[in-house]
């Protein structure tokens, strides 16, 4: 049976049953940060912590503050964000495809780093990847988009990363994912998790130098895969910073269970709580009970508009809206990364262009 649920009502549902099941350790779960902290200064009781990254390459990170999302692929054509991923890979076919016009918004609209969507749950490959068929060289347009993607973030002087998801309705390996049963059933194969590792690693080794690695649905990898996946980009690009999504929530508890280990926290939807900000330090036990303290800085992930993929009748925030979101996040001490989808022609149209730089110019004036 199909399970016709968007992505936030599946992370919703989620995170709440995972509360009531207990999935969540209760040292996980407390999640808060044990100094206070205020954005720009260390935090007084921890001068470095026990995260992978240094405090310095966290701060680095951190002083980028605004990046751009782009979710484009085969979800752009379908207008189904949780493709079925039985579309033929020709239904992916922008006519005006133009990168370039992507990053030049990112670098006018005052970002500083962004995000592809190289896989989505689609399961359809922005590039002309080894391990599958499903990808842009047997499409109607054979651009290897990651490839331009890349090079235009050269040109224009950002930073680029790459988002991949990990629930994948077309490669299946045997893998039951959240569109085929309930959340809490989905799981992952072994085979499955084996065909990410090597499509990651085509990602990481074949286009130079990454900012951030964005894995998202992480929790049908289970710990083991998790683990597996943290371990290889480590190791092809010590120097990234990697997010595994802890889904929807305000960055108060770390989802042990499903998101651990993770160099970020995602605040997807949301906003840091009012009252307390954002508190990078997290107490975290590891497999002998023995407390660490780690520095994890938060990234808020939330659309232009109301869509993660571009849709006709989607509507855009107000400029005003916008420049709310993006002084609370810098005042809260996370980044934000706003999701700014291209149309089916492969462009980001020139009404989001127009938000963006009315976003830009009401911000400079403050």
């Amino acid at each position: 049976m199909t399970n016709r649920l968007n992505r936030r009502t599946f992370l919703q549902r989620s995170a709440a049953t995972a509360a009531i099941m207990g999935a969540i350790p209760s040292v996980m779960a407390s999640g808060q940060s044990q100094a206070e902290s205020v954005p720009g200064k260390l935090s007084p009781l921890k001068k470095e912590g026990d995260q992978r990254l240094s405090i310095d390459r966290l701060k680095k990170w951190e002083s980028l503050e605004y990046g751009m999302f782009i979710h484009f692929g085969m979800s752009t054509f379908s207008g189904d964000e949780l493709d079925s991923g039985k579309s033929p890979s020709t239904v992916y076919a922008p006519s005006k495809l133009d990168v370039d016009q992507w990053i030049q918004v990112v670098r006018d609209a005052g970002m500083k780093y962004a995000i592809l969507t190289t896989k989505h749950v689609s399961g359809h490959c922005l590039w002309p990847a080894k391990h599958t068929d499903y990808h842009v060289g047997t499409s109607s347009n054979t651009t290897d988009v990651v490839g331009a993607f890349v090079k235009a973030c050269d040109k224009y002087g950002i930073l680029p990363g790459f988002y991949y998801c990990s629930w994948d309705n077309h490669h299946l390996f045997g893998s039951e994912t959240p569109s085929m049963t309930s959340w809490q059933n989905a799981y992952t194969t072994e085979e499955y998790r084996d065909f990410q590792l090597n499509q990651i690693e085509e990602l990481l080794t074949n286009y130079g130098k990454i900012e951030e690695v964005w894995v998202d649905i992480p929790g049908v990898l289970g710990f083991e895969g998790r683990q597996k996946q943290y371990a290889q980009i480590t190791s092809l690009q010590p120097d990234a910073v990697i997010m595994l999504n802890n889904g929807i929530s305000n960055g108060t508890n770390l989802k042990y269970e499903y998101s651990w280990p993770t160099d970020l926290m995602a605040i997807e939807r949301y906003l840091p709580s009012s009252d307390r900000g954002y508190k990078p330090w997290f107490t975290i036990s590891d497999k002998n009970g023995k407390n660490k303290e780690y520095y994890i800085p938060g990234e808020v992930c939330d659309p232009i508009g109301y869509e993660w993929f571009w849709k006709e009748n989607d509507s855009l925030r107000s400029a005003e809206e916008l420049l709310g979101m993006r002084l609370i996040s810098r005042a809260r001490g996370v980044n934000l990364l706003l999701d700014v989808p291209p149309d089916r022609n492969g462009q980001i149209p020139q009404a989001t262009v127009k938000q963006l730089l009315a976003l830009a110019a009401k911000y400079e004036q403050i």
